[in-house]
């Protein structure tokens, strides 16, 4: 039975990409050894890294200026590299979900941390708005896609200040204005790879601003100057997220993965909204294209189980929502095709049809 794989993160990654990393692991670039014990500075991997490089400039269109850098430790590393690195006095925070709340954790440790706005009060089920970002600021730093409650910042804001953004879960769904942002970073395994690296495209000239010393391994800088070879770079997911650049290339870039996406929700949401049964828990306006989050209505609750079942008895895997939110969660990720959305709507209409 052919699975449909809705599962979070780590997630579906393209046929493309498996396919190739699996040949690599096998014989890598005809060597007759596998890339898994290969040595990173062979000339070899030496080109992966440095097109996979030149690809995510390509594709996101990041100006002259930044540096794109394959790091280590997730996205969570980043909570404390981010401000390590940018913050002198003051930063502001947009909170908005869970690990919007890690990373405000990780910055109070460096200096003072002004959070604009939030949406604990509702359960992070929407984007707040009216804010207003300090100008005294050195950066603003936000969560564009929230997993767990399904909400999401489909622009880039007009700010005062530098932006920072954790994008690992929605980069290269649509496209960036790289140039307004001092740094982006993204953990691999929603959008791009296996988990192991993290994609951070950092503006030169924001570094060594700080005016604190800092630890070699976590300086931006460290990494920018030996181009991401410090020290041995998490190898595997780095070919496999340069695997699914090229697909991006070959599918048409950016701006049709975001068509494609937009699609897919907006398919989702429809079948959700015409439901008696099923019911969406983001605000409208702020609803994810990525993780859409659902539960079942009230006089249905006790069935939520029995879909899960259900549905996994289609091939359709990895819809229970987090126990944040409960109910169910579909992440339609890039690689995701349109056909296992309409599966699991088809199951949802059978088993709405059912009861």
């Amino acid at each position: 039975m052919k699975k449909h794989n809705f599962y979070a993160g780590p997630s579906i990654l393209s046929e493309y990409t498996i396919k190739n990393t699996a040949d690599a692991v096998i014989n890598f670039a005809d060597m007759g050894l596998s890339i898994l014990e290969i040595s990173h500075r062979s000339k070899q991997f030496t080109a992966v890294i440095n097109e996979a490089s030149q690809l995510v400039k390509e594709l996101l269109q990041v100006p002259d200026g930044y540096s794109v850098l394959w790091l280590g430790g997730g996205a969570s590393m980043q909570f404390c590299m981010v401000p390590y690195n940018l913050l002198k006095k003051k930063a502001a925070y947009l909170q908005t979900g869970t690990w919007a709340t890690n990373a405000i954790k990780e910055a109070r440790l460096f200096g003072e941390v002004d959070v604009v706005a939030s949406s604990e009060d509702k359960n992070f089920s929407y984007i707040p708005r009216d804010y207003v970002i300090p100008a005294d600021a050195d950066y603003f730093h936000f969560t564009s896609n929230n997993t767990i409650y399904g909400t999401e910042m489909r622009f880039d804001p007009d700010s005062p200040v530098p932006l920072v953004a954790d994008m690992s879960s929605d980069i290269f769904s649509r496209p960036i204005d790289v140039s307004k942002y001092d740094l982006i970073y993204a953990g691999a395994q929603k959008n791009l790879a296996p988990a192991g690296v993290t994609l951070v495209i950092v503006k030169d000239s924001a570094l060594g601003q700080a005016g604190r010393p800092i630890p070699t391994m976590l300086n931006y800088q460290t990494h920018v100057k030996k181009e991401s070879m410090f020290n041995t770079p998490p190898v595997l997911p780095i070919f496999s997220a340069l695997q699914t650049l090229k697909y991006y290339k070959e599918l048409g870039g950016v701006d049709k993965l975001m068509l494609a996406d937009e699609e897919k929700a907006g398919r989702l949401y429809d079948a959700i909204d015409n439901s008696r049964m099923f019911e969406g828990t983001a605000e409208m306006e702020s609803r994810s294209i990525m993780n859409v989050c659902f539960v079942m209505s009230p006089e249905y609750k006790e069935l939520e189980g029995e879909f899960v079942d259900f549905a996994a008895e289609r091939g359709i895997v990895g819809i229970k929502g987090h126990r944040s939110v409960g109910g169910f969660r579909a992440s339609l990720y890039n690689a995701l095709p349109l056909e296992s959305v309409e599966v699991l709507i088809a199951a949802m209409k059978e088993f709405e049809k059912k009861h």
